[in-house]
């Protein structure tokens, strides 16, 4: 297991801008509003020749017992009991505060090993900050500059006596990339969870997890980050990503949730499944198709999860209305999986976990030629394409390029003049045809080389 590292102390003194240098991407939102650190957020470090596991955490703060506030440290207090060691960071321009020296205490209280970082130390007033935190008695500041990437050597230093030496590996995935089915069905399955806010996207991960690992509330827009765990179920592994809830353009306002709403799509573009999830109340709301858009321009398998069921007065043919509803409503992604769930009380849990490894399975599927070959013939038999301008448009044949999502090339004459409508038709049809229920299907137009073409017609 990686050496694992927290990042702690009082809000706003850079823990999330110093996440993001060591990570080597922007995964946390920074801002210069306090606070904005709610869940506890992981991410594989890289310093030069070290490697570990850094957990960015909300800012130590108090507030009363069962606030937002408070349980925002609690997640604070359960990634430093994960840690196996701590960097406790002070804001160099700011000075020492009272709060600084509280959690100090906290810090120690811990037994593990801490290293101070003084950040902001950049300039006169960075130093003189940096000095005052000897009083802490956590050893000798590490003075850096997290936003400018200054003091790396130093913290290099630091941690070298800290972190084991362990042999680089490189498992990634390319969010595109092809793979064979069997390889597929043995990767852990990268699953976004989005929706409007309040949708209950964290409880039901909570629920997964059989822990209160992501902050929920009653008031919309707790989620900010969009945080990734790993979750292990039936034998098979699962990386999901809580998501902050997506509202109209329109109505996004402030910049940290403009910030909250680029994370979350970055989420939807690196998964492989998206589960969109609705509240059982008012689902199929302009936003939520949206959404559903989103998921299908993106290549995405989609998951549709309404929840909340548990507060719906049941009555009899829900589900197969629920169906005929999704079929309607979201067309271009005809046949998704919909189930009803309830994250707080864990009703159709499994039934949607199963949805997600079907969804996942078909977006990964190849089509036998030979059978592709046969829909292709049948299906131009069965509804040849219409003439444009008096002239007859050739449709050659069709083979797959790609999976995830299933990609076709069609090879035919004027690819400008076939009408999207036939698409949709061709579409369709290989969907009922090989059974590919809710996923995205491209097909792109080529046109047939002309053998003629370079012989110049002779002069009259």
């Amino acid at each position: 297991m990686s050496f694992t590292i927290a990042i702690i102390g009082r809000p706003n003194v850079g823990k999330s801008t110093l996440f993001n240098r060591l990570v080597g991407q922007k995964l946390a939102l920074v801002d210069d509003e306090p606070g904005v650190t709610r869940d506890r957020r992981e991410g594989q470090a890289k310093l030069y020749d070290l490697d570990f596991t850094i957990i960015d955490t909300a800012g130590l703060d108090e507030g009363a017992k069962g606030s937002l506030t408070a349980r925002m440290q609690e997640q604070t207090e359960t990634a430093i009991e994960l840690a196996d060691a701590l960097m406790f960071m002070i804001d160099a321009r700011v000075g020492l505060t009272p709060t600084d020296r509280a959690f100090a205490d906290f810090a120690r209280k811990a037994n593990k090993p801490v290293v101070l970082i003084a950040n902001k130390a950049e300039g006169k007033h960075g130093e003189i900050g940096a000095m005052e935190s000897y009083a802490l008695g956590l050893g000798d500041p590490v003075q850096i500059s997290a936003e400018h990437g200054e003091g790396m050597g130093d913290l290099h230093e630091a941690l070298s006596a800290l972190v084991p030496e362990v042999p680089e590996e490189d498992d990634e995935i390319e969010d595109d990339e092809d793979i064979s089915e069997e390889e597929a069905a043995q990767r852990p399955i990268r699953v976004a969870i989005v929706g409007r806010p309040n949708a209950g996207k964290s409880t039901l991960i909570n629920h997964l997890l059989g822990e209160e690992r992501l902050l929920t509330s009653p008031e919309a827009g707790t989620t900010r980050d969009s945080i990734a765990v790993e979750i292990t179920w039936q034998g098979r592994e699962f990386r999901v990503f809580d998501t902050a809830g997506l509202r109209r353009r329109s109505r996004i306002e402030e910049k940290l949730e403009k910030l909250s709403v680029a994370d979350a799509l970055r989420a939807v573009r690196f998964a492989e499944v998206v589960v969109m999830m609705m509240d059982a109340q008012n689902k199929f709301e302009e936003q939520d198709l949206r959404i559903a858009d989103l998921i299908e321009r993106e290549g995405r398998a989609i998951v549709l999860a309404v929840n909340k069921w548990d507060l719906v007065e049941r009555k009899p043919n829900q589900i197969s209305q629920l169906r005929t509803d999704a079929d309607h409503w979201l067309p271009q992604v005809k046949g998704a999986p919909i189930v009803a769930v309830s994250g707080l009380m864990g009703e159709g849990i499994d039934r949607l976990m199963i949805a997600i490894q079907e969804a996942y399975a078909v977006w990964n599927r190849r089509l036998p030629t030979s059978a592709l070959n046969r829909w292709f013939e049948q299906a131009i038999q069965a509804n040849p394409p219409p003439a444009v301008s008096g002239r007859r448009l050739k449709l050659n044949y069709i083979t797959q390029v790609k999976a995830r999502p299933p990609s076709f090339v069609l090879f035919c004459s004027r690819a400008d003049a076939i009408p999207r409508s036939y698409l949709r038709y061709l579409i369709n049809s290989l969907r009922e045809t090989f059974d590919l229920p809710g996923t995205p299907i491209r097909i792109t137009l080529r046109e047939k080389a002309n053998p003629f073409a370079h012989k110049r017609k002779r002069p009259s």
